[in-house]
């Protein structure tokens, strides 16, 4: 099964794919990870990708295709993946078509996941992390137990700079002008799906593999 999970930041791919994966035993392609990989392991378009990353720039398309394509290839993904977050944009859905037309693949399906944009505002910028060791909270959601303070380690909660109001609007509006335009194309390709992403995460995995073909 090869699927794409498409969506505005915050609306749950993250998580989903992640368990999706796992059932699924198939692999999950997340660009971050990738870009991370690449670096940590000095291959040479990880090693671009850093240029660009270390002076807070985006990584050009070229560099993050040819990592995903590397990562098609590999024989982790022989049984099909879930592209997490890729493509973002119009010509990157080209460049991963012209990726499984050489090897004689198509996508499955591509599953877009569809909530409120209020929503989507408050489940980012109700996130609070611990610093010390990674616990992820939320202030309406998931509170910890002793307001502002990790439950685990006692450490004091921060906001994700990319999590503040406006920092999450100015995301919203990427994505609206260059995301959002891949619905459309996909839904003319005959491959999308729409996905209700509201309510809790064992609702919206049930509701997801309901529209995965033969699960």
């Amino acid at each position: 099964m090869r699927v794409v999970f498409l969506g505005a930041p915050g609306v749950g791919k993250g998580t989903q794919a992640e368990q999706a994966a796992t059932r699924l035993a198939i692999a999950r392609i997340s660009t971050g990870d990738l870009l991370r990989a690449g670096v940590a392991a000095k291959l040479p378009l990880g090693l671009e990708a850093k240029r660009y990353m270390d002076r807070g720039e985006l990584v050009p398309d070229n560099v993050v295709i040819g990592l995903v394509d590397n990562k098609i290839g590999s024989p982790e993904c022989r049984k099909g993946f879930i592209l997490d977050g890729f493509p973002r944009t119009v010509p990157q859905a080209d460049s991963l078509s012209d990726i499984l037309r050489k090897r004689r693949w198509a996508l499955d399906r591509v599953i877009h996941f569809v909530i409120p944009r209020e929503a989507v505002v408050t489940r980012l910028t109700g996130r609070r992390s611990c610093p010390h060791c990674a616990a992820v909270y939320h202030l309406d959601y998931r509170p910890p137990k002793r307001e502002g303070r990790c439950d685990a380690c006692g450490a004091a909660l921060a906001q994700r700079s990319d999590d503040t109001k406006d920092t999450v609007e100015s995301r919203l509006a990427v994505y609206e002008a260059q995301t959002a335009p891949l619905i459309d194309y996909y839904r003319k390709a005959d491959v999308l799906a729409d996905l209700d992403g509201m309510g809790s995460v064992e609702d919206v995995r049930a509701r997801l593999f309901a529209l995965l073909p033969g699960v």
